[in-house]
């Protein structure tokens, strides 16, 4: 059945799966190229920008749906919390201030589970860092982590096969 799709449709579900949080591209590239049959390239191609587009918006709009929520006492604990955290941590640690583009590209670049590109973009947001300076170095992480596992998944099948 899914060899059935049409092309264009394995596309678009392989980039709405690099957008899915938690699964991201660690999970669109193996599943685009495994279960789709797309090409490595393919599959990368379409993880990569499924991940990558929702970065604008988490960093950019992300803060008026905390204030937005906030209004709610338990949603307010844990955005209060959470807020507290990141600003504290930040404020005093002054690498932390200095070394933030370079902490979260590593943080995003390396593909483990719960360093992806959504919560690159919350810590971006909880440390007040503008879109401008957050943008580049998250998608630069992710198109790391797109390459480390696409070298990964490739290296594994490979040796499978």
């Amino acid at each position: 059945m899914i060899e059935a799709l049409p092309i264009f449709i394995k596309y678009i579900l392989t980039a709405i799966i690099g957008m899915i949080p938690i699964i991201e591209l660690r999970g669109a590239i193996p599943i685009g190229n495994h279960f789709f049959g797309l090409s490595y390239i393919e599959s990368f191609i379409c993880s990569l920008i499924g991940n990558i587009f929702p970065i604008y918006f988490i960093v950019k709009y992300i803060r008026p749906l905390f204030d937005f929520f906030g209004k709610w006492k338990p949603f307010k604990k844990i955005i209060d919390w959470a807020s507290e955290k990141a600003t504290k941590k930040i404020e005093t640690n002054k690498k932390l201030q200095t070394f933030a583009a370079l902490g979260l590209y590593l943080f995003v670049a390396i593909p483990l589970p719960g360093t992806g590109a959504w919560v690159g973009s919350l810590i971006a947001n909880f440390l007040d860092i503008p879109p401008k300076k957050a943008i580049p170095p998250l998608s630069l992480g992710v198109l790391t982590a797109g390459i480390i596992v696409l070298l990964a998944d490739g290296g594994v099948s490979h040796l499978l096969a």
